[in-house]
């Protein structure tokens, strides 16, 4: 989905307009005139595109409105309202959805209307690669490329590289319900982002009613567009403020490489520590235990005074990682010697007993839900839930033993809940996917209408890499490391293609056409020939005047001679086009194809 979000960049040609703004906050510029470019066309349009197919953007807001009532509405009038909501902003009130958590508690989320999503699309486009040059490179938590398992991995290399064992626990209370608005907006101002419209724009958002509440004081909801960068830039000065103790230290001397700094700062009074965050969730690694107690404490004292968060004194905790375990993004982490002679230390990984419960109830549920209704899609259902959990905790040292656990436990339920509905199977039953998957796994198999059951303990460990810092959604060079650019297609063309919509179309059709082009190469979908800028056609398969149909399945891009040979009834002018054209029996048969869904005769 990130990969799909940057080619959609290249699409508007929004690329070298974000590149330069990263490039000017790597500079240390300030920004005062970013309200013109985040109302501007092209970024509208590109927001529509990057929330349209969002499962979220089928959710009703507080006005009951979908993305299904925007898509008909033509460029110019979704560009148009979102202007003018920009120029006199006044967010609608926000929808409160509960989601139930695994230990029975409630996550509140907070649903904006889907105008006020494209709204908050807008603007997080265009603030993201200003924040992107100013956040810590080791905040992995909802930023451009970064997951967990990067998080999990500069812990652990944190623990057997530099042989750090004594880990702070730091428990903020509701950090979302609870950040102070004022410091918020006060930190945006301090990345360089000075344009007063836009931070009136983000007040008014962090105010916005909450329906059945009121007016919040404080907090970013959870399930705003917005709501993560905010949470990030609220946390980047905890992140700057512990890196700049140790890891980021400035000195007055000039040192020829960054292993005799630290030297120098081992014989100092510094506190050796350093943080590694992922959202709210964030650890702390210290040298020592006195070390580790005085940054606890001026941890939660920097929380509490600069950032007007409280932590749980119950939760925030200093631990040495060689006699107890602590728990970080599901994972459970303990210090082990290596080996019985050999010298030194390594980190051990489990799933917390959190995860092994969650895990538990969700295959549970899945085996219920084929004993309802035993079909090879249920069992399908069981296999994505199962294989999940797999992907995900793979990344732990000691998953197969966790995994094992599971299998145990669940072993009776699938035999009590299952034993007349499936029947063994053997290993050559699998898809060839699944065969690729479980090679060398030694396991009773069973499978329903030929759709076999996945082994829940097969899983090995997979070792996590750190997040390499050269990649980049910003500059080139870091996009290159990611995917490579749309180089197959004619970018004059492209650029042609995009600034001329048909605006009397709907938005949903102008996106889609952009679409189908750029996945056929600019070419022709019958021919094959390289499609120019006067020369190329969208046809709709299905006549949209029958099906009222703009989905990007019902699309095709073809030459305009190719068009009207599709469309033509006139036999002369279909044999003189035929000539000109000098198609092979194939692609006659394609056009066929095309024709019939027209309701013409074939050719």
């Amino acid at each position: 989905m990130k990969r799909k979000k940057l080619r959609h960049n290249e699409y508007y040609d929004m690329q070298h307009c974000f590149d330069n703004l990263y490039a000017q906050s790597v500079n240390g510029q300030n920004f005062y005139n970013l309200m013109s470019l985040i109302s501007s066309n092209d970024n509208i349009r590109l927001a529509y595109r990057n929330i349209k197919r969002n499962t979220g953007s089928k959710t009703a807001g507080t006005n009951k409105l979908t993305i299904d009532d925007i898509k008909h509405l033509s460029v110019d009038e979704v560009i148009g309202h979102v202007q003018n909501l920009l120029q006199s902003y006044k967010p609608d009130s926000v929808r409160r959805v509960f989601i139930p958590k695994a230990n029975g508690k409630v996550r509140p989320l907070g649903i904006p209307t889907i105008w006020d999503r494209i709204v908050q699309q807008c603007i997080l486009q265009v603030l993201e690669p200003i924040c992107e040059a100013k956040f810590h490179k080791h905040s992995y938590g909802f930023r451009p490329n970064r997951n967990t398992h990067h998080a999990k991995a500069r812990l652990e290399s944190l623990i057997n590289m530099v042989g750090l064992h004594h880990c702070i626990d730091v428990d903020i209370k509701g950090f979302f319900d609870n950040v102070h608005h004022s410091k918020l907006l006060k930190q945006i101002w301090s990345l360089g982002i000075k344009d007063k419209a836009l931070i009136t724009v983000i007040s008014k958002l962090l105010k916005a009613e909450i329906e059945g509440e009121g007016v919040p004081t404080k907090g970013t909801p959870q399930g705003g567009i917005l709501s993560p960068l905010l949470s990030n830039i609220v946390l980047n000065e905890l992140d700057w403020w512990v890196s700049n103790q140790w890891e980021t230290f400035q000195s007055n001397h000039e040192y020829k490489h960054n292993g005799s700094k630290v030297k120098e700062l081992k014989k100092s009074n510094l506190k050796e520590c350093y943080i590694v965050r992922y959202a709210d969730d964030f650890k702390v690694l210290c040298r020592t235990r006195s070390q580790a107690v005085k940054m606890n404490y001026a941890i939660k004292d920097f929380l509490n005074k600069r950032l007007h968060l409280e932590t749980s004194d119950e939760k925030s905790k200093v631990i040495n990682l060689k006699k107890n375990s602590s728990e970080f993004l599901g994972f459970s982490f303990r210090v082990k010697r290596k080996g019985k002679t050999r010298m030194g230390y390594v980190a051990q990984s489990y799933m917390t007993e959190k995860a092994k419960t969650n895990a538990l109830i969700k295959i549970k549920d899945s085996i219920k839900a084929v004993q309802k209704k035993p079909c090879a899609e249920t069992v399908w259902h069981y296999n994505t839930v199962v294989m999940g959990i797999q992907n995900y905790y793979a990344a732990a040292t000691q998953i197969m033993k966790n995994l094992s656990e599971l299998s145990s436990h669940l072993s009776k339920t699938l035999y009590n809940r299952l034993k007349n509905l499936r029947k063994e199977a053997t290993f050559s039953d699998m898809t060839n996917t699944l065969q690729k998957r479980y090679k060398g796994c030694k396991s009773k198999l069973y499978k329903i209408q030929n759709m076999v059951f996945v082994p829940i303990h097969a899983q090995r460990h997979k070792t996590n890499l750190c997040f390499s810092q050269d990649i980049c959604n910003y500059t080139a060079d870091g996009r290159m490391k990611i995917h490579n650019n749309l180089k197959a297609i004619n970018k004059s063309v492209l650029s042609y293609v995009m600034k001329n919509f048909i605006p009397n179309r709907t938005i949903e059709y102008n996106d889609n056409r952009i679409s189908r082009f750029i996945a056929q190469y600019g070419k022709c979908a019958i021919t094959g020939i390289e499609l120019g800028k006067s020369d190329w056609h969208c046809h709709h398969k299905e006549p949209y005047h029958l099906s009222k149909d703009d989905r990007y399945a019902n699309l095709i891009v073809l030459h305009e001679s190719v068009h009207r040979l599709v469309h033509l009834k006139d036999e002369n002018k279909i044999k003189t086009i035929l000539n000109a054209l000098k198609l092979t029996h194939r692609q006659i048969e394609k056009v066929n194809q095309l024709r019939k869904q027209c309701k013409n005769y074939t050719i």
